[in-house]
């Protein structure tokens, strides 16, 4: 189950399966997909999990069935739903509450901003279950960490903490409380000017994929700069700072 809930201009979403620790099957996959889909118009979203976890990861025993002979069904709505959370117009926050193991830590790295809980734990066992990451999350993992810290996870089996988390760039806050601190985060980005936010997402998602020096890339870049700049919310920015209060933006 998936826990949707507004917070002004913010979208909480909290898995909310505490007796598995919140490990992800094909249904929850979807059904995180469809209520992120509901935040299109939202300031920012913050996924988090119910109870002491984030996410332990994949739900093995469905996933495969008991002796790992069963369909796998969890992969295909799994890359789905990062996909999405990685490609959603507005910024998405983890707030890491407790351990995201596996899948749960690809879905933290899917995410564009990261909080750490004082209980939080990062880890991909892959090679101790023969599970093989995709091609995306390898490359996600890899363009976030560097590849040394990519390479221990994968190869080595490495496990952080939020002090290790912090220390390698994979959180950028390592608090208390995660989800007070990502909804805190969070509600900063929705005050922001909306075009240059979501510009700005963009144009680094663009960079990460290497093609900044693509000609369709600049010239997308290009045309969200112009449009941020030709704005009310340019014009509403600038008299919010000579007049010394809040700017009131509207996306336009």
């Amino acid at each position: 189950m998936i826990r949707s809930e507004r917070r002004g201009a913010v979208l909480l979403l909290t898995i909310d399966r505490p007796e598995r620790r919140n490990a992800l099957n094909g249904e929850l996959c979807e059904a995180l997909g469809a209520e992120l889909a509901t935040g299109a118009d939202a300031g920012a979203v913050v996924v988090t999990g119910a109870g002491s976890a984030f996410c332990a990861g994949a739900d093995l025993v469905t996933r495969f069935g008991a002796d790992g002979s069963g369909e796998d069904t969890f992969r295909p709505a799994f890359e789905v739903v990062l996909d999405a959370i990685a490609a959603h117009p507005v910024p998405v926050i983890a707030a890491v509450n407790g351990p995201a193991m596996g899948a749960g830590m690809q879905l933290a790295v899917a995410c564009d901003i990261r909080v750490a809980g004082a209980t939080a734990r990062f880890a991909i066992p892959g090679g101790k279950l023969g599970i093989h990451l995709s091609a995306r999350n390898i490359w996600r993992l890899a363009d976030l960490l560097g590849q040394g810290a990519a390479r221990d996870f994968l190869l080595a089996g490495r496990s952080v903490d939020d002090e290790g988390a912090e220390r390698i760039g994979l959180v950028q806050y390592r608090v208390d409380d995660a989800v007070a601190t990502a909804l805190e985060v969070a509600e900063g980005i929705a005050a922001s000017a909306p075009l240059t936010v979501r510009g700005h997402k963009r144009a680094l998602d663009l960079v990460a994929e290497g093609r900044w020096l693509d000609e369709a890339a600049r010239a997308e870049i290009t045309a969200r700069e112009v449009e941020a700049f030709a704005s009310d919310d340019l014009r509403e920015g600038m008299a919010a700072f000579a007049e010394k209060r809040t700017p009131r933006f509207r996306g336009c």
